[in-house]
């Protein structure tokens, strides 16, 4: 480990959702009509605050909204898992934080991804910058642990169907979205998580993402203290259904929710 000392970690959970969030436009489901806030999830995000800094797992089209939501008033780094738009759609919101902080954002995240940043987002890398513009800084992640002033990051290499994702552990805490394989030595890595949160779109399964049994599989494997599921459709059903499914020591997530550990 690159930082063995201990730390303190709260995880807030953004935005808990699948790629069209909860409630779905135009849809008259139970869960989509829902009167319980945790049935509204907006898309998949994860805020940690670490020795008095925040990092950001993810930057969807909800970004701003969350950001404004947490009082998130300075950002260290965005790490992303993959370059889907639910996953990165926000990034153009960072120019608060460039305006505040007088610096670009570190970004990171592997070459497919930073590739696809510069595609969607071309006028933050063309030549002659339009004024206000985004400030970006990338940074490669490849599949071994890299350092963030003094912090250990661990990628975990998993599949999104045929698209490779990482999800990552910092501490005890692991966090994968958007993923239906995780191969043995990439969970070996999960081994002594105390907390594991991890995607678990609905009962049925799905091409590309875990479903409940596929997900209380591998929290069975990695055997944390605690599971949190995320990436939630509205075909899942609601909060309460849902926590009514599973075991004493795993919860559905909702947004918003706080937890915190010792790193």
């Amino acid at each position: 480990m690159l930082n063995n000392n201990t730390f303190e970690i709260e995880a807030t959970f953004l935005g808990t959702g699948t790629s069209q969030g909860v409630p779905v436009i135009a849809c008259n489901c139970h869960v989509c009509q829902s009167a319980d806030p945790r049935d509204n999830r907006l898309r998949s995000s994860l805020l940690l605050k670490i020795n008095g800094q925040n990092f950001v797992i993810d930057a969807g089209p909800d970004f701003r909204q969350q950001m404004l939501r947490e009082n998130v008033n300075h950002l260290r780094a965005i790490l992303l898992t993959h370059e889907h738009a639910d996953h990165i759609f926000g990034l153009d919101d960072i120019r608060s934080f460039n305006w505040v902080q007088k610096r670009p954002t570190d970004i990171f995240a592997e070459k497919r991804v930073q590739n696809s940043i510069k595609r969607i987002f071309d006028y933050v890398f063309a030549e002659n910058k339009y004024p206000g513009v985004p400030m970006m800084e990338l940074h490669q992640v490849e599949n071994r642990p890299f350092d963030i002033d003094g912090i250990e990051f661990v990628p975990i290499r998993c599949f999104h169907y045929k698209l490779p994702v990482y999800g990552y552990r910092v501490g005890k805490l692991s966090y994968i979205t958007d993923t239906n394989f995780i191969p043995d030595e990439e969970l070996e890595k999960l081994k002594g998580t105390q907390i594991l949160i991890l995607n678990a779109l609905r009962k049925e399964k799905h091409i590309s993402h875990f479903n409940l049994q596929q997900a209380l599989e591998v929290i069975a494997r990695v055997n944390p203290g605690v599971a949190y599921l995320t990436h939630v459709s509205h075909a899942f059903g609601t909060h309460e259904e849902i926590q009514a499914m599973l075991p004493d020591n795993v919860f559905i997530a909702y947004d918003g929710q706080k937890i915190h550990l010792n790193g």
